[in-house]
């Protein structure tokens, strides 16, 4: 062996048992510190939330989301074990502008990034073709807003909603036209997306069989703001009632060209304008009109004053509509991921048709298909620039305890 290869081996040999040196000087305490650390690491737990925050009703797909970044904030600030691990959840967010084409592809954009469940969408146009990729992807889905039937008769078992469907809205706001209303004509404008026709629908539906006539049937775009043409036309049937399927962002401006035109019918629709953005728009011809919205008054939620008192004290803002509904959605899935011991969707999704929980809504549990129990319906008027109740229909017999989550 020359020199060169004689030195090479001694200094490969010293450096070897340099190693093994420090390896056994290392103080035992170190390992063990980096195997509690290890252990007691957050396991970070995706949650999706979709709703239109861009666009004309944007507003209430903010409030969606402020909903949803309440409830994580709540979460992690109580510190959740699931299965004996402790769990850091991440709201991951997007924006699907009430188009169900992108609701498809926001839907699956979420699916490739691993969440565990979704909460959304809004619509009921997106919430509908995005719950088959949810559902071949085996990830459950709470709508805290889509109202049409349909979303929950596909017999998917990842559908869930935490509202009442239309088929219960349209019901109550058809027989309170006839009945609360008297009224003997109605006129029915629709926006034509899966949740405007289907309310008109069911509302059409709803009068017909309490005797009232249909004079009118019209419809529009979600995106149209001059409703002259149509007005002008329903004008001469003399209608009592004209009922609006769409949202706020269309319901305003009708409101304020149905006082221009000098119509005197009252105005009705459902929970897609019963908004103060609806009351902003119309202005002083909002008074008077009716809307319903899926749920009990908010007095009667068992935990919406808490839960309003944070929402206001963190986004500086009033809440719309769904946030309270979105919040709950997220705690559901949380409170199945909980009973089941497991974030993985395969292992907690049959956690969530068996849910029995008390939220800041009211109690809730659902159906075999996926339907909340006991949907409540609740008709508005505006007064004094306010939505204030005219009556409920359905929901529980009581008011539950207090919601712990809101506390």
């Amino acid at each position: 062996m020359n020199k060169f290869a004689r030195l090479s081996l001694f200094a490969a040999a010293a450096i070897a048992l340099t190693a093994c040196g420090n390896k056994e000087e290392q103080p035992a305490g170190d390992a063990s510190a980096a195997a509690e650390a290890s252990a007691g690491a957050e396991t970070v737990v995706k949650i999706g939330q979709v709703s239109p925050m861009t666009g004309p009703i944007a507003h209430l797909g903010k409030d969606n989301e402020f909903g949803a970044k309440l409830a994580i904030e709540d979460l992690n600030a109580e510190g959740v074990e699931i299965g004996g691990k402790k769990v850091k959840f991440e709201l991951v967010s997007e924006d699907d502008q009430a188009d169900p084409k992108i609701g498809t592809q926001v839907a699956q954009r979420l699916v490739d990034a691993g969440v565990v469940g979704v909460v959304g969408h809004l619509n009921s146009g997106t919430t509908i073709p995005a719950s088959k990729i949810y559902s071949d992807a085996g990830i459950p889905q709470i709508s805290p807003s889509a109202t049409n039937p349909d979303y929950t008769k596909q017999g998917y078992k990842t559908t869930f909603r935490v509202i009442a469907n239309d088929v219960q809205q349209g019901k109550a706001l058809g027989e309170f036209a006839v009945d609360g209303l008297k009224a003997k004509k109605v006129a029915i404008i629709d926006d034509r997306t899966a949740y405007g026709q289907g309310l008109a629908d069911e509302f059409e539906k709803a009068v017909k069989a309490k005797g009232s006539s249909v004079v009118k049937r019209e419809f529009t775009t979600n995106t149209a703001t001059d409703f002259n043409a149509i007005l002008t036309s329903i004008k001469s049937s003399q209608p009592d009632v004209i009922f609006y399927g769409g949202m706020d962002a269309q319901a305003g401006p009708l409101a304020k060209q149905m006082q221009r035109l000098g119509i005197k019918a009252k105005l009705m629709g459902g929970d897609g304008w019963q908004t103060p953005e609806f009351v902003k728009l119309a202005g002083e011809a909002s008074e008077g009109q009716y809307a319903s919205s899926c749920g009990v008054p908010r007095d009667k939620m068992p935990g919406f004053a808490a839960f309003n008192d944070k929402f206001k004290a963190k986004f500086n803002t009033e809440v719309q509509i769904y946030a309270p509904y979105e919040y709950d959605a997220v705690r559901v899935l949380v409170d199945a991921m909980k009973r089941a011991g497991s974030t993985d969707p395969k292992t907690y999704l049959a956690e969530v048709g068996k849910t029995n929980y008390t939220g800041v809504t009211g109690q809730i549990a659902f159906d075999d298909k996926g339907d909340i129990k006991d949907g409540a319906v609740t008709v508005y008027q505006v007064k004094g620039g306010k939505w204030e109740v005219v009556s409920t229909v359905g929901g529980p017999a009581a008011a539950a305890a207090p919601a712990s989550a809101a506390n």
